[in-house]
């Protein structure tokens, strides 16, 4: 007979501080760190136990003692069980106060640089803290998360569809989604009449346990300029249904710009290696940035916060202090778009990136801008960056880099010390992987700035700017 697993509560713990990935920090009186899911700096809590470890214990609350000064109410009735804004019960200024701490604590302990903090500027908040996504993609599911109260309610629950997102750790359940304050208007609307009309007319809900099903996913994408981009994944080709659910769509909502479909019978909801068919409309939408003009098609990789992105990178381009004179590298330079956003005051910008379809992108995006100064190159940066490569491009003035959470090889930060440009401006949106790349350059290159930026109120996650100059 299994051994039944016996409950353990912490009692009344001080939750200290915000630690990594929106968990808090306290400590036990022997000095055992405790990782508390569903509490906030300023809590007094009771913790129920999840996992024991050496060094740390990881728990949630169960009961407040005392609540921080910090908290607010929740915007969103589904905070809690969506799992998608974890912090939306802090006050906004308060999640700036922690994204600030955790990118000097990530310089000081893991990048190893002390007395920083004249170098480190107050981080640049999103003047939108809600409603600034411009992408947001939601399952259709036969198989809707009940809430608590719906288990234990005596009531039955015949109507199990649901549009909206996936349960965190329960891929195959979604969580019905009534009001996202994510995505600005029409998304809600558009969102809720999808489901209605496919109810009424009974279309099949996917099942993702046993893969099968007629509807299976609802992305929409918004341009600042109100263009709007829905994209449609069916399981199946089933013509009538089709036609009869995206033309609903259509008659309902002119403001789409851009309908699209695609028939998807794979494992996974991936669009990358899916036929996209125009149901009517354009095939892409525009985004605008100064006198720039980007085509986001389905497949598109684009900042997702539009606006903090046209903070971030001017940011970027006042740290780079170009003159028109530089040669500047562009390193995982994605579609190209801080690229290009720099190259009016560079001689000539080289961009690099591992992925075809974003390079494609970001040349038929210098070719629209008519800018002439950016040359893109396709392939694995540890790779690319070699001798040949800097022999033939030359040495650069300016070296910008933003690479993925994971930061960049061991590989690419040799090569770029070894080609020791005078100026490296270093973004990131993972601040520990940030500091242990730059901890690897500290022999070369001193931290001159330190600029954190909030591209995602509401969560945990904070970009960060670093200016380097060669010592």
């Amino acid at each position: 007979m299994a051994k039944k697993r016996q409950t353990i509560i912490l009692n009344q713990i001080d939750v200290l501080r915000a630690g990594a990935k929106g968990v808090s920090i306290g400590k036990l009186a022997d000095g055992k760190t405790v990782l508390i899911k569903d509490a906030i700096p300023g809590d007094v809590v009771d913790v129920q136990v999840t996992k024991k470890r050496k060094s740390y214990i990881e728990g949630k609350a169960i009961a407040y003692h005392k609540k921080s000064a910090d908290r607010v109410e929740p915007a969103c009735e589904h905070f809690g069980t969506c799992g998608g804004c974890k912090w939306q019960d802090m006050h906004y200024d308060a999640q700036l106060r922690y994204k600030q701490e955790e990118v000097l604590n990530n310089l000081i302990r893991i990048g190893g640089f002390a007395n920083l903090s004249a170098e480190l500027l107050p981080i640049l908040g999103s003047e939108q803290a809600y409603w600034y996504r411009n992408k947001l993609e939601f399952t259709f599911s036969n198989a809707r998360w009940l809430t608590l109260e719906e288990i234990n309610s005596t009531d039955e629950f015949n109507d199990r569809n649901a549009l909206g997102f996936h349960i965190p750790g329960q891929w195959s359940k979604v969580l019905d989604i009534h009001r996202c304050h994510l995505q600005r208007d029409p998304s809600n609307a558009i969102r809720i009449e999808a489901k209605r009309f496919a109810i009424e007319n009974k279309l099949d809900f996917f099942d993702l346990y046993k893969q099968e099903g007629f509807l299976r996913t609802l992305m929409i994408r918004t341009s600042q300029n109100g263009q709007v981009m829905v994209l449609v994944q069916f399981f199946r080709e089933e013509k009538e249904n089709r036609e009869a659910f995206l033309q609903n769509l259509h008659d309902k909502f002119p403001e789409i710009t851009s309908l699209l479909y695609a028939i998807n019978p794979k494992q996974n909801d991936s669009v990358y290696d899916l036929d996209i068919h125009v149901f009517a409309g354009e095939d892409h939408i525009v985004e605008q940035m100064e006198d720039l003009h980007f085509k986001i098609g389905p497949k598109s990789f684009y900042q997702t916060n539009p606006q903090q992105a046209y903070e971030l990178y001017k940011l970027t381009r006042d740290f780079a202090g170009l003159t028109g004179k530089e040669l500047v590298y562009d390193l995982y330079t994605g579609t190209g778009t801080i690229a290009q956003f720099v190259s009016k005051k560079a001689r000539k910008v080289v961009g690099v990136e591992s992925v075809a379809e974003a390079i494609y992108a970001a040349k038929a995006a210098a070719e629209l801008n008519k800018i002439t100064n950016c040359e893109f190159f396709c392939g694995d940066m540890k790779d690319v960056l070699n001798e040949d490569f800097i022999q033939q491009h030359g040495i650069p003035d300016v070296l910008i880099t933003d690479p993925p959470r994971d930061g960049m090889h061991k590989k690419v930060v040799e090569n770029i010390l070894l080609m020791n440009p005078k100026k490296i401006v270093y973004v990131s949106c993972n601040s520990a992987t940030q500091a242990r790349d730059l901890e690897l350059m500290k022999e070369q290159y001193k931290i001159i700035k330190v600029q954190p930026v909030d591209m995602f109120p509401q969560t945990h996650h904070v970009e960060n700017i670093v200016l380097l100059e060669r010592i």
